[in-house]
């Protein structure tokens, strides 16, 4: 019965005699030591296990408790050692009980390991600027973190243990729909916590082996974002960039009209007088503007451009003068700096000055006098050194005698006038503006287009461009997506009607077109005529190959056909 119970337990034990022979070694410790007990039983305990403790106790007759000890198989265990007496308290014998840790220990070390990686998460969420939320499987609150705290106003105690719902102001749950989908909920726009705060929740599904355990989700707050979005298209609409782009090397300037124009803004570039460039819309006042800034000592400093026509009335005094905190209903908190403090030690381009309202003139003028600016609601003053260039497309000395501009302002604005002539007036400047412009295009279209053809030329000389600049380049853009992708020069077939609606203008009448067309021609023949020429260029331009003149011109190769027989130039293709 003792055999049988030594040999059913689980922990090891070896029991020795006064001389330290095996007495006792059961089957577990048989599996332990790795060794048979019929080699061990009535032999000395340091041949079985060398480095065994049993000796030193039957000699000091001290018990060690829960030592550690390395078997050769490099097995751990932890021993209790106890020496046996008998009844006159003589050491008769040892006894050690053992047990196999190394599991245990490396459960341990396992628990360990768990531990730090939880504390290092838990560092790693607490310590992150995003909202983290988590929820088990039913859709309760599990764990957040403090800047989920500071963004929806919830402590631990509103939320752990608590529904899914229950820090929603508008939108549905996010937790929710990953729970009944088991799949991740992207970009779900929200407002939460009770200041409905808005916000953009991603959320993911946590799954464990297979099964849902919950869910997480990243809350980022979008009211910032949403304020500067704001902030940036309000600016966008005013304010064409802070830097200027154009030199003038920009400015093609041929006529004498022209370059008249440039030296005299190279001049005044240098100084710092206001400037009040004049011109037909689409002559590049801007461009001046641009080049002039450039050309000056404040070219490192900001170039702020505003155009008066594209704010309404109400708002281009607090855009222009700036606010502060409280000056109005809808006022930005803490007030706002206007374009004339933006644009501190640099140049205010105001385009289309003309449009200016009265009331804000006068405010105007001041600046202008006094070189101080005052934020509407403030009463301090705000020195500023600003250069200011004006442009206007309308005549200030009609608007003075109507009483829409005031004439005090006029003068202030009308020290040094630059007159920008219309393209009409500058026909020799047309060539090299093409060749500007088709640069320019060829980047924006992906194109190679080299130039314009002598005739079409011709026509763009004769014609007189209401649009100006603007409208030469509207049309060259035009005749280039007309063109075919290998073509590379324009020609009269590629190039729109000019002049308003489609229509030619006057100014382009066929007589003046086309070399010895009779004044007095009718409009049916001066077409049959133009249709004839322009054939008769594509077939030439095309080694007479009807197939890549027809598709040239936009026709069918059976048209081209009809045509060349009734203009009678069979002769000439034969």
């Amino acid at each position: 019965m003792l055999n049988f119970i030594l040999n059913s337990t689980h922990d090891a034990i070896v029991a020795v005699d006064s001389a330290g022979d095996v007495l006792v070694f059961n089957r577990a410790a048989e599996k332990l030591i790795g060794k048979r007990a019929a080699d061990v039983l009535g032999r000395p305990v340091k041949e079985g296990i060398p480095n065994t403790g049993l000796d030193d106790v039957l000699r000091t007759g001290i018990p060690e408790i829960n030592k550690t000890q390395d078997l050769h198989n490099r097995t751990v265990v932890v021993t209790n050692r106890v020496p046996v007496r008998d009844s006159q308290g003589k050491i008769v014998g040892a006894v050690a009980v053992f047990r196999d840790i190394t599991e245990i220990r490396t459960l341990a070390e396992e628990i360990t390991n768990l531990k730090q990686i939880q504390s290092l998460l838990t560092a790693v969420i607490n310590s992150t600027q995003d909202a983290i939320s988590v929820v088990d499987h039913r859709g309760m609150g599990l764990l957040i973190n403090p800047a989920y705290t500071r963004l929806i106003g919830l402590s631990e105690e509103d939320v752990i243990g608590r529904p899914a719902t229950v820090d929603i102001a508008e939108g549905e749950s996010v937790h929710l729909q990953v729970l009944r989908t088991r799949k991740p909920v992207k970009n779900t726009r929200m407002k939460v916590g009770p200041m409905k705060r808005p916000v953009v929740v991603n959320g993911s599904p946590i799954m464990v082996d297979g099964k849902l355990m919950g869910s997480v989700a990243v809350i980022r707050d979008v009211s910032e974002i949403m304020q500067l979005t704001e902030e940036l298209e309000r600016i966008r609409s005013m304010v064409q960039g802070f830097e200027a782009k154009y030199t003038f090397d920009d400015v093609v300037a041929e006529s004498p009209l022209m370059v008249q124009a440039v030296e005299q803004a190279k001049l005044v570039a240098s100084t710092p007088v206001t400037v009040l460039l004049r011109g037909e819309s689409g002559t590049g006042k801007e461009l001046f503007a641009h080049a002039i800034h450039n050309a000056s000592p404040r070219r490192h400093k900001p170039f702020v451009r505003v155009n008066c026509a594209a704010l309404p009335r109400t708002l281009l005094e607090s855009e222009l003068f700036g606010y502060v905190d409280g000056a109005f209903t809808g006022a930005r908190k803490g007030g706002r700096k206007g374009l004339f403090e933006e644009a501190n030690g640099g140049t205010l381009f105001l385009d289309e000055i003309g449009v200016m309202d009265l009331s804000i003139q006068a405010s105007f003028l001041r600046v202008l006098q006094e070189r101080e600016i005052t934020r509407i609601g403030d009463s301090k003053p705000i020195p500023i050194d600003v250069r200011v260039i004006a442009a206007t497309n309308v005549a200030l000395e009609q608007m003075v005698a109507a009483g829409k501009f005031r004439e005090d302002l006029y003068y202030r604005l009308n020290v040094i006038p630059i007159f920008i002539p219309p393209l009409r007036q500058r026909p020799e400047d047309i060539p090299k503006l093409c060749r500007f412009l088709l640069r320019k295009l060829n980047q924006e279209y992906g194109r190679a287009v080299k130039g314009v053809d002598d005739d079409v030329m011709y026509r763009f000389a004769a014609y007189k461009w209401p649009g100006n600049v603007r409208e030469l380049e509207n049309v060259l853009g035009r005749a280039i997506i007309n063109m075919g992708f290998q073509e590379q020069i324009i020609f009269t077939e590629h190039v729109p009607p000019l002049g308003w609606g489609g229509q030619l203008s006057p100014a382009l009448s066929w007589d003046a077109s086309i070399p010895g067309a009779d004044a007095g021609v009718t409009l049916r023949a001066a077409v049959a005529k133009a249709e004839a020429e322009a054939i008769k260029r594509a077939l030439e331009r095309h080694g007479y190959n009807k197939t890549r003149a027809a598709k040239s011109l936009g026709i069918s190769i059976r048209a081209l056909y009809n045509k060349i027989r009734k203009y009678g130039l069979d002769h000439q293709t034969s």
